[in-house]
């Protein structure tokens, strides 16, 4: 417990003042994070971090990364990112030939997902700074509240499993309790800091924030446990890797932009 405490305060006090100060001292660590949770991926497939699928992969995601205002006044508004995905697809397809079946078609969509599913989730992470510190705040208040919720209710009142196949410790009234942990958070954000005129849309975003969130930390879940691992990585002890810590925040960042919150 000790450790656990120790990483979440050193990790607080690394994280946090990047997320205030913004601009492109975030960017660069967002760029780090994904980076490091790709590689974590690809641990768990057992594929090869510097080969060359691997490395095409990365560079794929840091191409997913690339900020919208950056990609627009520097890049040019012709340059897709559906355009590089293809490419990548291809590249990737190619070298199943190459490699004679060893590096294979699944090999091929796993990379090509695990990159989609962590480029997608950090780079509106950085789009959700660009559009303001408070957004950033919002999503990382609910996620806890309702992890916390989830925990204390669901160690309190927890008698039925909500998915024992999948994760075993999380119950039915964790998964409930977690949502209505999450309300009081947005409700008091929204009286504290509102971001938007409507309090029901509020509420009603919160909800749905934390629905994603918990359904991001069960898809991980099902991750590790497909490939029979504890935690995804070890760079932060007591906690795992930075998929284990970020889960939830890559499934929510996204939808709160689809709902145009943000």
């Amino acid at each position: 417990m000790k450790t656990r405490i120790l990483t979440a305060i050193i990790a607080a006090a690394i994280f946090l003042p990047l997320v205030i100060i913004g601009e492109t001292p975030f960017v660069i660590l967002v760029y780090l994070l994904g980076t490091i949770a790709l590689k974590e991926l690809l641990r768990m497939k057992k594929i090869q971090v510097l080969s060359l699928p691997g490395l095409i992969g990365f560079i794929f995601l840091w191409v997913l990364l690339i900020p919208h205002s950056f990609l627009i006044e520097s890049v040019g508004a012709n340059f897709s990112k559906i355009e590089a995905a293809l490419i990548v697809v291809m590249l990737l397809l190619i070298y199943t030939v190459i490699s004679k079946n060893e590096f294979t078609f699944d090999d091929a969509g796993f990379i090509i997902l695990s990159t989609v599913y962590v480029g997608v989730g950090f780079y509106y992470l950085i789009e959700t700074r660009m559009a303001g510190l408070s957004y950033v705040f919002f999503a990382l208040f609910v996620i806890w509240a309702t992890d916390s919720g989830a925990y204390f209710i669901g160690r309190a009142f927890g008698k039925r499993k909500l998915w024992p196949e999948i994760s075993p410790n999380k119950t039915v009234a964790g998964f409930v309790g977690g949502v209505l942990s999450a309300l009081l958070v947005g409700l008091i954000f929204q009286i504290v800091s509102p971001l938007h005129p409507s309090l029901l849309f509020v509420l009603v975003v919160t909800v749905v924030t934390s629905l994603f969130g918990q359904m991001g930390d069960l898809v991980e879940s099902a991750l590790k446990r497909h490939f029979t691992v504890k935690d995804s990585g070890h760079i932060l002890p007591g906690h795992g890797g930075i998929l284990d810590r970020f889960d939830s925040l890559l499934f929510v960042l996204p939808i709160l932009h689809f709902l145009q919150f943000i």
